[in-house]
């Protein structure tokens, strides 16, 4: 397995989840239960669509030309870059719900990590480190690599959700990371575009 591709994943994927709806919702779901019940749901969740977004991006590197494919990658980075420098120019200042802990958790621990699996799980579809995760699957053809760096990334911006959550959402500007996040996508798509090109 390559650690470059490993660590270049996790943080792009750990970049691009941090301003997520995802954190957000796991950061709601641990104050009304045990975080590492909720934690515990939503990597279950995260690790399942880990597994669809690289089994996608490995099977269009087979199906694909090459040049084709690093067009259709550098085509994706940027459209990912575009809607990470959009959200950062709509973001407002949104204080998530509930930011003290309940003081009963809701439900039983089997019924808190179903909750958290069911929302993260629904709320993935289509999202922007769902379509990253494919796009890096495709691009290094290492789905060991890209699965193991990508669930790394998704389970530390949960952890930092369901721990602290709360106190990361006043102390980090989202739009200084979202603005990161389309940097680092659009260079990744200039990059890949040249490849494609050579």
């Amino acid at each position: 397995m390559d650690a470059i591709i490993v660590i270049t994943t996790f943080a792009v994927i750990f970049l691009g989840e941090l301003p997520d709806k995802t954190m957000f919702a796991s950061l709601v779901l641990s104050t009304r239960g045990r975080p590492a019940l909720v934690w515990l749901g939503a990597a279950a969740a995260f690790a399942i669509h880990v597994v669809i977004a690289v089994s996608v991006g490995i099977t269009l590197f087979r199906v694909l030309p090459h040049r084709i494919l690093d067009a259709a990658v550098c085509l994706m980075f940027a459209a990912g870059a575009a809607l990470a420098a959009h959200e950062a120019l709509a973001e407002r200042r949104v204080k998530p719900a509930g930011s003290q802990r309940a003081a009963n958790p809701v439900g039983t621990p089997a019924r808190i990590v179903a909750t958290a699996f069911t929302v993260v799980f629904l709320a993935e579809w289509g999202d922007l480190t769902q379509i990253l995760t494919a796009n890096l699957a495709a691009r290094y053809h290492a789905p060991l690599a890209v699965s193991a760096g990508a669930v790394l990334g998704l389970w530390a911006v949960c952890a930092l959700a369901v721990v602290g959550g709360s106190s990361l959402v006043r102390w980090v500007d989202v739009k200084i990371v979202r603005i990161v996040t389309a940097v680092v996508l659009g260079v990744l798509a200039v990059v890949t575009g040249w490849l494609a090109m050579a």
